[in-house]
């Protein structure tokens, strides 16, 4: 007689309890030697609890780091009163550096002063760098040997992105202020609890991973 609950309710325990995502083959090691679901199977409990998830106040997504169960955004207007002060708004010039960054990476600093126009604060890379959002993929081999900077997979986690694929397109953005709102509100930083709740050659992927 096998007592073992549904592999959904394991999975949803074990990402309710995770400080963070959880990947397919974190969530194999689980399970003891010989009774480990494969990830088709993985994907089908997954599947699952998305669906039992739907019109609540709770969603699984899978994001660049793996799975994760969170608060949706459109809860975001209740749930943020939990919090006695507001989350600080990014800075205009610091989402316009990260835009670049995302979207133009490998980037050195230089060319993001040269798009932007204007330069670029030492205090902005710090907190970039420090949030875990963009780490030095390497150098250029130009004189002066600038760093290239690119995205994290914190990045992507942090933004609710599986990848960078799923950036808005440029067209899509045509004016900053026309996004800074939706930023605001849709990732508001460390407003919206999750539930429980940089060297590599693929951009976005973090070293240890590679």
């Amino acid at each position: 007689m096998n007592d073992s609950p549904p592999l959904k309710h394991i999975l949803e325990a074990a990402l309710l309890a995770a400080g963070g995502p959880l990947s397919l083959d974190h969530m194999q090691t689980l399970f003891a030697p010989g009774s480990v679901p494969d990830k088709t199977a993985l994907r089908g409990a997954l599947a699952q609890l998305q669906q039992d998830y739907h019109g609540r106040g709770v969603e699984l997504v899978e994001v660049g780091g793996g799975w994760r169960i969170q608060v949706p955004a459109s809860m975001a207007p209740w749930v943020s009163r939990l919090w006695e002060e507001k989350p600080g708004r990014y800075s205009r010039a610091l989402l316009e550096t990260l835009a670049i960054i995302a979207y133009r990476q490998p980037v050195t600093r230089g060319e993001i002063e040269e798009i932007r126009g204007v330069s670029v604060s030492t205090s902005i890379m710090r907190t970039l760098q420090e949030r875990g959002w963009v780490r030095t993929l390497g150098h250029r081999d130009v004189p002066g040997r600038p760093a290239m900077y690119g995205t994290t997979r914190a990045f992507l986690d942090h933004f609710n992105l599986k990848s960078l694929d799923q950036l808005p397109s440029l067209a899509e953005l045509r004016d900053l202020d026309e996004i800074h709102p939706e930023l605001d509100l849709k990732f508001p930083e460390d407003a919206a609890p999750e539930a429980k709740s940089p060297d590599g050659a693929v951009i976005g992927e973090d070293p240890q991973e590679r």
